[in-house]
């Protein structure tokens, strides 16, 4: 029985302090499963002995060793490396029928041991199936689906940035071995999320070309997850992915309200982050922003570096119109380039496609690359296109317009005049900027959130029922966006 065994093990040495460990153990194992499967399948194991290499388990019968090897072993191998140690070797200790006691023996022939070996790695992957091959490939060759285009010599580093730059660099020397892990990147569409992500697989694989690399984005993580659900083939699915030492996910923000999936890429981002193993996620929000994703994910996804990449400044935007006109053999004039500069949007695809267009004219036209052409076939783009609007220039604009000193304006004082000066430069902020509602009332006078929506809905309220006042802050509009 497995008092029986129990009786054993409480003569050996060191019980107490085993089982402290064990419990540690059982702790990180019961964050990670669903309660009921924990009590199912874990509650019932108790452990006989550590003697520094091997842990021995007493499991009440064969099934549960099958269960924890199919099912459970891919998070359980680096917990129990992280508590006994990595080069742990785990060992089953199967309950046989009640014999007397005298007869017992911790290795005896009444006893089923089962060996895992080299436990704390998986070496033998010849069938684990991977999702980036045809079916009936049985040799693991990992592509990392890397574009060759997008390295850090092709990157063009400025203030909005360097952060991210800096940080990939760190990690893609160092993989799994600095506080950046996870390294969050995130940023609005077109400003340089992937190309980062893709530069840190391609030096990686430069420095470490040991190191098992793959660059995915959560569109196809999907896809795969749902293909290997309707095959029941999910342990392979996490297997495959459990074996990658420099994991590359895209668009994280994908994962809102796909609770399997969620699952199973936190069981691949536990083990992957236990064994010392490298994530990089990017999403156009940051952690905080991310809806319907389990708590346990957005904590863990705090857990590295989160790195915001910002929309470039002008000096940035030169150097981006200059190194792509020179990628396309395009010889274009410091006036030209300064027209760009000023006049595109700071999305960097919208700078590709720009420079495109141009010099799709000037093939098929045969003329030259002067300003007026470029203000001529650019000219959606300077429509649609304008330059950012800030909150200080919206100030700046009220402050004029109403002929209110800045000091006054930013200052303790509540009279109405300057009360509703600021009520005005809030909600023009929130009308053109894109501003969280906390940065505008830190901005407008060190307000909160809550003040900032109330002083949007007064002037909503006052556009609707005076009509001077709206004449006022149309006339203010103009100014802003001219």
């Amino acid at each position: 029985m497995l008092s029986d065994l129990c009786e054993i093990s409480s003569m050996l040495t060191n019980t107490q302090t085993n089982n402290d460990i064990w419990q540690n153990c059982l702790d990180s194992i019961k964050s990670c499963i669903p309660s009921e499967e924990f009590e199912k399948w874990f509650e019932p194991i108790v452990p006989l002995r550590f003697d520094g290499t091997t842990l021995r388990l007493c499991i009440p019968n064969k099934s549960y060793y099958d269960k924890i090897e199919k099912d459970y072993i891919s998070f359980l191998r680096p917990i129990i490396s992280q508590f006994y140690g990595q080069q742990t070797k785990l060992y089953y200790a199967v309950q046989r029928p009640a014999m007397p006691a005298t007869n017992a023996t911790m290795d005896s022939a009444e006893t089923d041991m089962t060996a895992i070996s080299h436990f704390n790695t998986q070496t033998n992957t010849e069938n684990i199936k991977n999702p980036f091959v045809i079916p009936g490939v049985k040799k693991i060759i990992i592509d990392p689906q890397l574009n060759a285009n997008l390295t850090f010599d092709t990157f063009i580093e400025g203030e909005c940035n360097r952060l991210a730059r800096s940080a990939g660099m760190s990690v893609a020397v160092n993989p799994g071995n600095t506080p950046f892990n996870p390294l969050y990147i995130w940023g609005d569409s077109g400003l340089g999320k992937t190309h980062v992500m893709q530069a840190i697989g391609h030096e990686v694989r430069q420095r470490h070309p040991e190191l098992r690399v793959l660059y995915v984005s959560m569109n196809k993580f999907q896809a795969q997850f749902q293909t290997a659900y309707k095959k029941g083939e999910i342990p392979d699915f996490i297997h495959f992915y459990q074996m990658i030492d420099v994991l590359l996910i895209d668009d994280i923000q994908e994962l809102t309200g796909k609770t399997g999936t969620q699952n199973a890429f936190f069981n691949i981002f536990n083990h992957l982050q236990l064994a010392g193993k490298q994530l990089v996620l990017t999403s156009d929000k940051p952690p905080v922003e991310l809806k319907d994703i389990e708590e346990r994910l957005l904590t863990r996804f705090k857990w590295g570096l989160s790195a915001q990449i910002g929309q470039p400044d002008y000096d940035t935007k030169v150097k981006i119109i200059r190194a792509k006109a020179k990628k396309l053999g395009a010889d274009i004039s410091d006036e030209v380039v300064t027209f760009l500069a000023n006049n595109i949007s700071a999305n960097v695809r919208e700078i590709e496609g720009a420079l495109s267009l141009l010099l799709a004219n000037v093939s098929f036209l045969g003329r030259k690359i002067t300003i007026s052409l470029a203000k001529e076939i650019l000219k959606v783009y300077v429509q649609l296109y304008q330059k950012d609007i800030t909150i200080d220039h919206i100030i700046e604009v009220v402050c004029d317009y109403l002929h209110l000193d800045f000091n006054r304006f930013n200052s303790t004082e509540r009279t109405r005049e300057i009360a509703q000066a600021r009520q005005i430069a809030m909600y023009l902020a929130k009308q053109h900027t894109k501003a969280p509602l906390t940065t505008i009332g830190a901005a407008i006078g060190g307000r909160n959130h809550a003040t900032v929506l109330h002083s949007c809905k007064a002037v909503s309220n006052l556009l609707d029922t005076d009509k001077a006042f709206r004449r006022q802050v149309e006339e203010i509009e103009k100014l802003v966006l001219a």
